[in-house]
């Protein structure tokens, strides 16, 4: 999953670790975050998007577009 996290956070010239203590999470968890390491929880997404008062949809994209395969018409049976 693709997120703005970095880019959010760098905006407003917070570290790492300034960020990790306004969600209540580890410094190692934002960076694994922003790396694409690891998916935040959805009560997690919802705390960030407060955070930076968007929407979720705002930071986080979950490339369903770039991998969604064409599976061709549908043909009845």
């Amino acid at each position: 999953m693709r997120n703005q996290l970095k880019v959010l956070r760098a905006e407003r010239d917070w570290s790492q670790g300034e960020l990790a203590q306004r969600l209540g999470v580890s410094r190692q968890s934002v960076n694994a975050i922003e790396t694409g390491k690891y998916d935040p929880s959805l009560p997690l997404a919802f705390r960030i998007a407060r955070v930076f008062n968007l929407p979720i949809e705002a930071i986080f994209d979950d490339d369903a577009t770039a991998e969604a395969v064409d599976i061709g018409p549908l043909r009845p049976r």
